[in-house]
């Protein structure tokens, strides 16, 4: 495990880490979850094995500090995601990011081109305001207070066990403010970010989760758009076999 300070207070963010070639796998994961609980599988397949790869959990999740402080918007989680890259010596790298990680991901891109070559994301937030029915909208709709007191409990009983496992991990006040970030969005907005970048951008939609919105713009403006079929929302855990494939840049995918 490693860490590096990402505010005023020195408050760290961490990572674990597995030596290999370069160019990096850097691995980020959704609101409420935790990296290698999510990717590491996916690392240690044949199609990857030998890769330089680094399993960070954003501020407020996983192993990473929670200060009380911080704000926890996407632009405060891809500065951060920033100082553990450069802490890391890392540059040019691959960037895999799954939901909320992805728009986080966006934006690291857009402000830090020098740290990403290519972006693998996985069902990315890129418009403000998804629907009621996604863990974002539910979380954001609590008063701060109210989550942080009683609304994190409420909504561990009715999630699944899955996101549950590293829900119950993440700081309540991190998770609000992360929420609400995401269901803000950003200035230019993430798929404003997404379509404007040069870099590499692959884009995985479980073929479950239903069609793509605005799928003909995004592929208009050179992202690659993969449905991956026997897959929803959790592409790498419902279909890793897929998910490899696309991190390692094959055509197995299409």
């Amino acid at each position: 495990m490693r860490d590096a300070p990402f505010d005023v207070r020195g408050s760290r963010i961490r990572w674990t880490e597995a030596e290999g070639s370069d160019p990096a796998c850097v691995y980020v994961h959704g609101l409420g979850a935790a990296s290698a609980a999510y990717h590491a599988h996916i690392a240690a397949r044949p199609e990857l094995a030998g890769r330089r790869s680094l399993f960070v959990d954003l501020p407020g999740h996983g192993l990473s500090d929670r200060p009380a402080d911080f704000g926890y918007t996407l632009e405060d989680h891809a500065d951060a995601l920033a100082a553990a890259l450069d802490a890391a010596a890392v540059r040019e790298a691959d960037i895999v990011a799954h939901s909320m990680g992805g728009s986080v991901a966006i934006v690291l891109a857009h402000r830090r081109p020098d740290l990403v070559s290519r972006l693998v994301l996985t069902e990315a937030n890129l418009d403000p305001h998804p629907p009621q029915t996604a863990g974002s909208s539910g979380i954001a709709a609590y008063e701060e207070a109210h989550f942080v007191n009683d609304g994190h409990a409420r909504v561990l009983e009715r999630v699944g066990p899955l996101w549950a496992a590293t829900l119950r991990l993440a700081d309540p006040r991190a998770l609000h403010r992360s929420a609400t970030g995401l269901v803000k969005g950003t200035s230019p907005m993430m798929r404003a970010m997404l379509m404007g970048l040069s870099v590499e951008r692959v884009y995985l939609q479980g073929a479950s989760s239903g069609e793509l919105l605005g799928h003909d713009e995004l592929v208009a403006s050179g992202v690659r758009v993969v449905n991956v079929p026997d897959a929803g929302h959790n592409v790498m855990l419902d279909n890793p076999a897929a998910f490899a494939a696309a991190v390692a840049g094959a055509e197995a995918t299409r």
